[in-house]
């Protein structure tokens, strides 16, 4: 596979390198570590590293920003990761030329709009709540991706609404 270097700050608040040799063995802030997993299910691993055992379930992964949050023995961690490109386009502030435009927010699961926080013409920020919807008997906020101002609500408290139906569109 070859070396893999990143980046990846734990809980906002700690950067580690990470260099990784394949999937079992690598180094931490240049102490070598190697362990042996196996997975149980999708995203639930049990991982065995220096002689001591650790359940590690994947809650939430993002692709696109490259943020991850754990439970690694039921105690929670948001990783942010990096690669070398990553760091390359920092180093040369070009770090948010590909941030995408976001139009409007998509139902990421058919549901039921249960509530909406928000106005059309209201500006909002990153991670404000926007609506909640419904679906499989749990309750999901959806957040704002970005700093953005509601052009028009397309969703209407008490109705059902598809997969990648448009609920919000954006300015």
């Amino acid at each position: 596979m070859g070396l893999s270097e990143y980046k990846v700050t734990v809980n906002g608040k700690k950067e580690h390198t990470i260099v990784l040799e394949d999937d079992s063995k690598g180094s931490i802030d240049n102490v070598a570590f190697e362990l042996d997993q196996i997975r149980i299910k999708d995203g639930s691993f049990h991982v065995l590293r220096n002689n001591r055992s650790y359940s590690v379930e994947v809650l939430k992964a993002d692709a696109e920003t490259k943020s991850f949050l754990l439970t690694v023995n039921g105690t929670k961690y948001n990783l942010q990761v990096k690669d070398k490109y990553d760091v390359l386009l920092h180093s040369l502030g070009l770090d948010n030329l590909n941030q995408k435009k976001v139009n409007d927010l998509k139902a990421p699961m058919p549901g039921l709009v249960l509530s909406l926080t928000v106005s059309e013409g209201a500006e909002v920020k990153k991670g404000d709540p926007l609506l909640v919807l419904e679906a499989m008997k749990m309750e999901n906020i959806l957040k704002s991706p970005a700093d953005l101002v509601i052009k028009k609500i397309l969703a209407k408290k008490g109705l059902a609404v598809e997969k990648n139906q448009v609920l919000i569109q954006f300015h």
